[in-house]
């Protein structure tokens, strides 16, 4: 079953400084930020009452604890948007990079047509200027 069929299903809350929020509201969370409100705090929130279950045994058991089950896809819920959103930052920059460096070739390129330009006789500029007309 898919980790968001599952959240919706068993209707995951995620706590976080400002209560709790539904999966649905961790994709409008940025990866971090200075209020705590962030995906970073809800994963380590998550992560801590996971660590808090870890009981140590060193006889295998069968049984799983489905609260502590609950808590790792919900770990792993957060974990996915994080990854996502992070690939989607990463996109943006790279974006915004190749935007600049896309304007700062059309700059040098006009730069080099008007010195083009520049550079033709008289005779030249005559018989472009008829052309035109």
């Amino acid at each position: 079953m898919n980790l968001f069929e599952i959240a919706s299903r068993q209707a995951f809350r995620f706590q976080s400084v400002k209560g709790l929020l539904t999966t649905e509201q961790l994709w409008d969370l940025p990866l971090q930020s200075k209020s705590g409100m962030d995906l970073d705090s809800v994963a380590r929130g998550v992560s801590a009452q996971l660590k808090t279950m870890a009981e140590e045994s060193f006889v295998p058991t069968v049984r799983t604890n489905p609260a502590k089950a609950s808590l790792e896809q919900q770990l792993d819920i957060v974990k996915h948007i994080i990854g996502v959103k992070h690939e989607e930052n990463v996109a943006l920059q790279n974006a915004a990079v190749k935007k600049a460096e896309r304007e700062k070739l059309y700059a040098l390129l006009e730069k080099k047509q008007d010195a083009a330009l520049e550079g033709l006789s008289v005779e030249d500029i005559k018989a472009k200027l008829a052309a035109l007309d």
